[in-house]
């Protein structure tokens, strides 16, 4: 079997180093040519440019000779670049499983209320809007080839070298504070396992919520972090008067619990990291 991924970045990557002995070939996009070079060096993946102007020639090739195919390039105001380029060639190939990177940010704010999938999807953000749509476009090719299309709709996403606690180190921690505002987090290893699972359980038509068992205001999680470290803990900002980017603070205006009981009584997956203590107790000694 072999492996196809669009968008080998922090999540991908780690996918891939997981899933490499189910595989016999790893092939795999980024936008970046030097990096391409990087990462094959490291990983020995075969990598492939997939930028805004041009794409290696060789990527509907390769996708005729695909089993398995992870979507994590964002889509944009045009839809989504990789149907938009290759839909055909995917509807053609063998291509059995595919897994499509959305996020939680599609269910919009919930007023802090406990949501799960069967909750309809309530984007406010434009990028969610799109978001939204891709996901409905990837679900239309399923059903047009038979071909089983899953959706995992990712919380924040944490790991080695982007988490809080990296984030206190270099001096870029705030510690914001919105009253009742919690988020979901979900480590990278546990997106992992989840994809992984899924693989040997396939639904077309399946979406998944892919998050810890602990939403939790984002200044504990600080406060945490801080604590396990010893590192500073920076002073409490109220949300009102942050410097903020706009994006930063529309994360803000939503405001959900999300249940992740799907993966694990479907998909059988058990959590490496329920919460952020357990995520961030591995995480507090690398380098």
């Amino acid at each position: 079997m072999n492996l196809f991924i669009f968008g080998l970045g922090f999540t991908g990557r780690r996918f891939a180093e997981r899933a490499r002995d189910r595989f016999q070939t790893v092939r795999a996009t980024v936008t970046d040519p030097a990096a391409a070079a990087r990462i094959a060096a490291e990983t020995g993946f075969t990598m492939r440019g997939f930028g805004p102007e041009a794409d290696d020639p060789r990527i509907a090739e390769d996708l005729a000779d695909t089993d398995a195919l992870l979507v994590s390039a964002p889509p944009s105001e045009q839809g989504d670049p990789v149907l938009r380029r290759y839909e055909e060639a995917i509807a053609a190939s063998r291509i059995g499983w595919i897994g499509y990177l959305s996020t939680i940010g599609v269910y919009g704010d919930q007023g802090g209320a406990w949501i799960d999938e069967t909750t309809p999807p309530a984007p406010r953000s434009a990028r969610s809007r799109i978001r939204l749509d891709a996901e409905a476009a990837w679900f239309a090719l399923g059903a047009r080839t038979g071909k089983a299309v899953q959706v995992f709709r990712l919380a924040g996403i944490y790991g080695p070298g982007r988490n809080p606690i990296v984030k206190l180190r270099e001096g870029r921690s705030q510690r914001i504070v919105k009253a009742g505002q919690v988020f979901n987090r979900i480590h990278v290893d546990d997106i992992a396992t989840t994809l992984l699972a899924s693989l040997d359980r396939p639904r077309p038509g399946a979406v998944y919520n892919v998050t810890d068992d602990e939403p939790a205001p984002p200044q504990v999680v600080t406060e945490h972090a801080a604590a396990l470290t010893g590192l500073p803990l920076p002073p409490e900002i109220d949300f009102e008067t942050a410097d903020l980017s706009p994006m930063a603070r529309s994360f803000y205006g939503e405001n959900k619990r999300v249940r992740n009981g799907l993966i694990r009584d479907e998909l059988g997956v058990a959590l490496a990291y329920p919460t952020y203590r357990e995520g961030l107790a591995v995480l507090k000694d690398e380098a």
